[in-house]
């Protein structure tokens, strides 16, 4: 007779329960339902309780390794699988890696998670342990985005990035404390239920007030700018056809779309990462015939750039009619194994066409050209790291994110990287244009808040109005040490309520 669900997932339910080490796994998977795109923040409320539970189960530190590292390896393969999806486009290469890309990338990322869990095995049960615990997450995310070249990804402060009003009331504290801030945030009510009955009260009013900062907040109107950007979807497929026909199409196709943001009364027309076929910057030929089309209105493309036989550089480059360029932004925070091979790995990860990989750029810029307010460029995946990427001391008006999200696919990789380009945008109060080749391409306000875009897999050039700036704000002005004293504060509140309590 065949077994009915209801006794199967008994069965399983047993079964895990006897073995902790899965079950700590299992809790990792489900806490990546709370990440974009999904946003489940309610896992977490199930998730971080179970996972403290197993903590304090633990009769060894070895123990409390295993379970941290198991949980931390559910929720980064969740959270990072679409990391295989470029893997298999360079197959006939790295066919080899395919099993092993996202496992892999997991396997590192988990080891962050050990931290809070021996921090909070070392603190007594209840309310002090889950500040301990948060502190110590949200400081082991800040180490994340620096150790081994950095990959600031998949932090928990990216759940409350939803579409829609909620989602914009609730990053609005991150002008304040960032993404970082976000993720204590997040940690501490996911634990609340660890108080059981005090817990739901504790958890209702904080959400309340938070919300209600949030919509306070978001009542204040910015004055237009009057400017009109085009930001060019053109949906290249990856990797792209190096033929001589093909590329005569794919410069073609950018002409065309750009003259349709043109006859739209754009100011500027931005193109995607990497998009022009030819080097931009190397190329007077090529830049007269955009001239043709867009006369000396700037064209913020992406292009690759050559100062030599082997110093390639993935860079923004401003062309405004055929004379050299404005300005050129080279990319400095580059993708370890996609653009350059860090040198503590043994074996070249990268594809051939790159050769040793491209040179980095000096580092975050303000560009300023005629008739365009002062802008912040970032290539790809540099938005994601929070404090880091505009400079400061010569704070630009707007921001301008070029990416080439194709290589994922319709995965979750595309959609989690425009979320935290929307925290950009609230962290330093600046609008964000986000030009994207396979999208989604976006007009973002100081607010976080999504003004015009253009979905996944979708092509075509969105025109919109280029929303103001608000003054500096919080995070803006003292950068990353706020959400270190932060961590630091909730670590020694945590230790006085377990020494007092």
């Amino acid at each position: 007779m065949a077994r009915r669900p209801r006794d199967i997932a008994r069965a399983l339910y047993h079964w895990t329960q006897n073995r902790p080490p899965m079950r700590a796994f299992l809790w990792g998977l489900a806490a990546a339902l709370a990440l974009p795109p999904v946003h489940l923040l309610p896992a977490l409320l199930f998730s971080v309780p179970a996972f403290l539970k197993l903590i304090g189960e633990a009769r060894s530190i070895r123990r409390v390794m295993l379970l941290a590292w198991l949980y931390g390896f559910g929720l980064a393969l969740a959270g990072l699988y679409w990391i295989t999806e470029p893997v298999l486009t360079e197959a006939a290469t790295f066919w080899w890696l395919v099993p092993f890309a996202a496992p892999a990338i997991a396997a590192a990322v988990a080891c962050y998670t050990i931290l809070p869990a021996l921090a909070a095995w070392f603190t007594k049960p209840g309310l002090g342990r889950l500040f301990v615990f948060a502190g110590v997450w949200e400081l082991s995310n800040l180490a994340q985005q620096f150790w081994f070249s950095g990959f600031p990804w998949n932090f928990w402060g990216t759940d409350w990035v939803a579409p829609g009003l909620l989602g914009d009331i609730f990053i609005q504290p991150a002008a304040y404390v960032s993404v970082h801030g976000l993720t204590l945030l997040t940690v501490l009510l996911a634990g609340l239920p660890t108080l059981r009955r005090r817990g739901l009260p504790l958890l209702l009013g904080a959400l309340a007030l938070w919300a209600g900062l949030g919509w306070v907040r978001l009542q204040t109107q910015l004055p237009p700018t009057g400017i009109t950007v085009a930001l060019v979807q053109p949906n290249f497929p990856e990797p792209q056809d190096q033929s001589r026909p093909a590329l005569n199409a794919a410069w073609a196709r950018l002409l065309a779309m750009s003259s349709a943001g043109l006859n739209a009364k754009a100011n500027a027309v931005i193109w995607p990462e990497g998009t022009s076929p030819w080097f931009l910057a190397n190329d007077s030929g090529a830049r007269a015939q955009l001239a043709n089309i867009t006369g000396t209105t700037p064209v913020l493309a992406g292009s690759l750039r050559m100062e030599s036989q082997t110093d390639f550089r993935n860079s923004l480059v401003v062309t405004a009619g055929p004379v050299p360029p404005l300005a050129v932004y080279d990319k400095w925070k580059l993708v370890p194994f996609g653009e350059y091979t860090p040198h503590w790995i043994p074996l070249k990860i990268i594809p051939d066409a790159l050769g040793g990989g491209f040179t980095p750029g000096t580092g975050p810029q303000t560009i300023t050209i005629s008739g365009l307010p002062p802008f912040g460029p970032m290539i790809c995946y540099e938005d994601v790291f929070p404090g880091q990427m505009v400079d400061e001391t010569h704070r630009p008006a707007w921001l301008v994110v070029i990416t080439d999200d194709a290589w994922f696919g319709d995965s979750s990789g595309p959609r989690q990287h425009f979320a935290n380009a929307r925290l950009r945008a609230v962290e330093e109060g600046l609008p964000l244009a986000r030009a994207a080749n396979s999208g989604p391409s976006a007009m973002i306000d100081s607010y976080g808040h999504v003004v015009a875009s253009l979905p996944l897999d979708a092509q075509g050039v969105l025109v919109a109005p280029l929303p103001n700036a608000q003054p500096a704000t919080l995070f803006s002005r003292l950068g990353l040490k706020i959400p270190v004293i932060l961590g630091v504060v909730a670590v020694i509140t945590g230790l006085l309520i377990s020494t007092l309590i």
